[in-house]
């Protein structure tokens, strides 16, 4: 008996929806979202020359070349749904709160302006079916958390 799940979920890591999500709607198990903005990701603000504070878990995740591979994605993300780059974040957001099978999201935040922009991207307002198609094409199969 399970109640919710928690689970990676964003525009990169679309993979729940192939069986995990389909198997909450037909048992009633609500969805917990982490990691909805890919680890900062999909804020659009890494670029090749990001540098993270010590200490910063980000300095591991985004090492090597994988700052640069994530500002080429997010500069096509950008690209292909002709928006600002900083309305990247709130894209992403709605991306993974218009799945009818996600319940809520953990974002998160290291200002007060990031709480405030994400709690109102809770509107119900999702993202447009247009654009929901255009971010399939964007899901990019990697595992930073390893190696």
């Amino acid at each position: 008996m399970v109640d919710s799940v928690q689970v990676i979920y964003n525009v990169f890591e679309q993979a729940p929806e192939e069986q995990l999500f389909p198997a909450c709607e037909v048992y009633k198990v609500g969805v917990i979202v982490r990691v909805a903005l890919d680890e900062g990701g999909l804020t659009g603000q890494i670029r090749a020359d990001t540098m993270f504070p010590e200490g910063d878990f980000r300095q591991n995740y985004f090492r090597g070349d994988r700052k640069r591979q994530v500002e080429e994605h997010t500069r096509k993300i950008v690209e292909d749904l002709a928006i600002a780059p900083d309305a990247l974040a709130e894209t992403a957001l709605r991306f993974v709160l218009s799945h009818p099978a996600v319940s809520t999201v953990i974002p998160g935040m290291r200002s007060v302006r990031n709480v405030e922009r994400n709690c109102a991207i809770g509107d119900g307002r999702g993202l447009p079916q247009e654009q929901r198609e255009k971010l399939r094409a964007h899901r990019w199969p990697r595992n930073f958390y390893r190696d």
